[in-house]
């Protein structure tokens, strides 16, 4: 019998977030390539992955621009994610940054805006910018990226810091440091995380994922693709979001199919016997 979980994320204010959704990381760094990747983020709107991730860092920007392309006339069917540089992250950086990140992308709000990782600006500085930006309606909601538990036990000892609705980390089956400390500790807090390179294009083991022959056999047993049965490894709880990159067709609608895979519990017990979960604290793996 097959493991069942949910197929998105619920917000407080009801609105539901698919737990596949699009990256963009290395779109916008080729004119050539842009009406491939504005069509590939289109027809993952079109399959259902409405969330998409993107920030000021990817192409400088032109990652921003492509989803502006990609979303025009559709705004209210995305739920959009940007991502703010460290050096950026005081009340003034982040006010100059989100404004040239609304303006590449055509929008005036953005649905989730991120600290993409932890720099020499505090903490503090940052929880202070981004609620002004909430109270101006420029976000909706405001996050992190790459920061692990004693980064989030910090956050969370400021005023205003428990209002961080979301840890953006790098996770797949080959990187599973986060189920030592983090993720423990995001569940308990109420902190959804969000993962990056879900199909292992980074970290640990990467190499080695896609092609094991249990992913591989699992694989052939749901007639899919291993990097499908990665996507559906990750949200296999239903609390956790995936954000795959995709351009070609195929490969959007592999990753809008593995949001309906379920694994069984025997699958689950030969990924965690081929790629065993954490049994000490591990450095945060990033890209």
């Amino acid at each position: 019998m097959s493991q069942a979980r949910k197929s998105a994320i619920t917000w407080a204010d009801g609105r539901e977030v698919p737990l596949i959704g699009q990256g963009t990381w290395h779109m916008g760094e080729k004119a050539s390539f842009r009406q491939d990747e504005v069509r590939a983020l289109q027809l993952g709107l079109d399959l259902g992955m409405t969330l998409v991730d993107t920030a000021e860092m990817y192409a400088e920007g032109g990652a921003e621009e492509i989803v502006g392309e990609a979303i025009r006339g559709r705004r209210d069917e995305v739920y959009l994610v940007s991502k703010a540089y460290p050096h950026h992250a005081d009340r003034q950086g982040l006010a100059q940054a989100c404004e040239a990140s609304l303006t590449r992308m055509g929008t005036e709000y953005m649905d989730m805006y991120l600290l993409h990782w932890r720099g020499n600006i505090s903490l503090e500085e940052t929880v202070q910018g981004m609620k002004i930006l909430r109270e101006q309606g420029k976000i909706r909601n405001w996050g992190v990226s790459n920061l692990d538990e004693s980064d989030m036990e910090e956050l969370w000892s400021l005023t205003g810091g428990d209002a961080c609705a979301v840890n953006q980390v790098l996770y797949h089956a080959a990187s599973r440091g986060i189920e030592y400390d983090l993720l423990p500790w995001s569940r308990t807090h109420g902190v959804p995380v969000m993962a990056y390179c879900p199909i292992a294009q980074g970290g640990r083991l990467r190499r080695g994922l896609l092609e094991h022959p249990v992913m591989t056999d699992i694989a052939a047993s749901h007639g899919v693709t291993p990097s499908q049965i990665a996507l559906a490894w990750v949200i296999r709880d239903g609390d956790i979001w995936a954000i795959p990159k995709a351009v070609q067709e195929s490969h959007v609608r592999e990753n809008a199919a593995a949001a309906n895979i379920r694994l069984t519990p025997e699958q689950r017990q030969q990924i965690d016997e081929a790629f065993p979960p954490p049994t000490r604290k591990q450095p945060l793996d990033m890209v």
